[in-house]
């Protein structure tokens, strides 16, 4: 097997390397505007990639080519460390997992390098809705396992904020089949400028729901499932408690279990 990891503009080559089972690049460059990772795997399965030092290593399911967009301009890096994406040295590796890394019990949805537009790695989070189109409220916000949540706005404090709208969701797609004993939810608690749900539902892939009753808390809320082959989850149906504000908010959304 082969993997390959380019940085790209456009379609012109800037730095690549290639290996069998791992490969590591060095860019010795300024990122700039338009500019691009590609990673490209020639067997379908689990990978542990880093594409940014400043992102932690990451478990991902990899099942096509994936592009990477750099976040160079300032509105786009918000929801990133501020020492992300910049300098002249950047370290990018991908490797091959190993079996027992991806069978073991963990967050199936916990994905830092997901993006809004990304293809072909997963898990990948996804909604109908969010706040002004900022990055800093993005859904993939909901799944890069940071848990600051006594503020909102920029970087560590990107959340998934949905526009007042009552009809809001987020789906999180696992790529592969997937047992879950257990979803956490931790709401934004910038209180009291944030509101909060009192209810909201968990809908699976295999048509089941589970309604889960939420609480005024900036701690993470566990609820039990029992849920197997599942290649997708969504929150929705988000009860609003009658307070005066109109912001409730999520910051992290976890999804524990096991690879079927």
């Amino acid at each position: 097997m082969e993997i390959k990891i380019a940085v790209k503009n456009q379609d012109t080559i800037l730095s690549e390397s290639k290996g069998n089972h791992m490969t590591t690049l060095v860019y010795a460059e300024e990122y700039c505007s338009g500019d691009y990772i590609e990673l490209q795997c020639s067997e379908a399965g689990f990978y542990q990639i880093q594409l940014e030092d400043t992102l932690p290593p990451t478990l991902v399911y990899i099942n096509g080519e994936v592009k990477f967009e750099i976040p160079i301009e300032e509105a786009s890096k918000r929801c990133y460390s501020p020492r992300a994406f910049v300098g002249l040295q950047h370290l990018i590796t991908a490797k091959k997992a190993e079996e027992n890394v991806v069978r073991m019990r963990r967050n199936l949805a916990y994905n830092p390098h997901d993006q809004s537009g990304i293809a072909g790695m997963y898990p990948h989070a996804l909604a109908n809705v969010v706040t002004r189109n900022e990055t800093i409220f993005v859904a993939r916000n909901a799944i890069d396992g940071i848990f600051a949540n006594t503020e909102h706005y920029f970087y560590p404090y990107q959340s998934w904020g949905i526009n007042r709208d009552p009809n809001a969701w987020l789906k999180v797609e696992f790529g592969v089949p997937v047992d879950l004993d257990e979803i956490i939810i931790t709401l934004r608690a910038d209180y009291p400028h944030d509101s909060y749900w009192i209810k909201a539902t968990i809908e699976f892939s295999d048509g089941s729901e589970e309604t889960v009753s939420l609480e005024k808390l900036g701690t993470p809320q566990a609820f039990p499932v029992q849920k197997e082959g599942i290649t997708w989850m969504r929150l929705k149906e988000l009860i609003k408690a009658e307070d005066e504000s109109p912001f409730p908010a999520l910051t992290q959304i976890e999804a524990w279990g096991c690879v079927k």
